[in-house]
Parts: C-alpha cells; sequence; structure tokens
C-alpha cells in the first residue's frame, strides 16, 4: 500500500483490536529485547527516557516521573543499570544534592544494534503513509499515550480491589 492507495475502512472497534494487538506484541517484545540486554522492562525503558534526553541529562526525580514509580524505586533502577554498565550519575551543576544520569555510550551503541533493524522496517512501514497520515498517527500516539498515563494515575489513587460481580 502505498501513500495514494486508499486505507481500508475500519471501525473504533476494529481500530481497538488492531492496538490490543500492537499493544501485546511491543509487550512481549519488550520482554525479550530487555532479557537480550540483561535487564528488565522497567530498566529497559527508563534506560530507553535516558537515551531520550540526550544531553539533557535527566535526574533521578525526571525518570520517577516519566516512568510513574516512586524516587525510592528509580534509585534501585539506576542502581542496578549502573552495575550493568548502562549508566552513570553525575553531579548536577546547578544543585549539588541532586545527580543527573547519562547513558554509557557502549550501552546505547548495544541497545541500537537491537533495535535498529526493528525501527528501520517501522520507517519503511510510514513511507507507506502521507505526511498528513503520519500527523494523525503521531497525535494519536501522543493523545493516547497521555490518557493512558492518566488512567493508570486515577487507579493509582483509587487503590481499591476491582469488583469482580
Amino acid at each position: 500500500m502505498t501513500a495514494q492507495s486508499p486505507r481500508p475502512p475500519a471501525t473504533p472497534a476494529q481500530a481497538l483490536s488492531a492496538m490490543d494487538d500492537l499493544i501485546a506484541a511491543s509487550l512481549v517484545g519488550q520482554q525479550e529485547m530487555a532479557q537480550r540486554l540483561g535487564l528488565n522492562v522497567t530498566d529497559l525503558t527508563c534506560f530507553g527516557y535516558v537515551i531520550q534526553a540526550g544531553e539533557n541529562l535527566l535526574t533521578a526525580g525526571d525518570l520517577a516521573t516519566r516512568v510513574h514509580v516512586t524516587t525510592g524505586a528509580v534509585t534501585g533502577i539506576l542502581n542496578r543499570l549502573e552495575r550493568a554498565g548502562y549508566v552513570t550519575r553525575r553531579p548536577d551543576p546547578q544543585d549539588r544534592r541532586r545527580v543527573r544520569v547519562a547513558a554509557e555510550p557502549t550501552a546505547v551503541a548495544r541497545v541500537y544494534a537491537l533495535y535498529e533493524p526493528y525501527y528501520a522496517r517501522l520507517n519503511t512501514l510510514f513511507a507507506d503513509y502521507a505526511p498528513e497520515e503520519i500527523a494523525v498517527l503521531t497525535d494519536w500516539f501522543s493523545r493516547a499515550t497521555t490518557l493512558a498515563n492518566a488512567y493508570r494515575e486515577e487507579l493509582r489513587d483509587k487503590r481499591a480491589p476491582i469488583d469482580e460481580t
């Protein structure tokens, strides 16, 4: 299918089903990727955020916010990532009480080597879409992520067991 080809019609229910399939494949895939790298999924996710930040080094608090865990949990994650050679901690030049987290270049290279073939395939898939369609996809992914994070926070705030009636 090319950007000029019409898209098949779909209902919201079909879109949700396709999204569920993508999420399931992604969860299993992330687990396998993490295992290949000697990490668990949460640690890999945190490392992904560290890579994404680039030169704008994150603090432990930044990571806790992004992954939606406590700062205590992030300390354990950072300890594991540091021991495994994925990150180093650097003093914050503006606030000596804080540290910033930097990715180790060799670890970044290992992660890129694992993910690049998959991302190349995704880029090939994106090439089938017109720029306007990619804009819609990007908007949807961003808004769905915000919605998912908000719902997860709602569930955490409730902390009530699920009604099984």
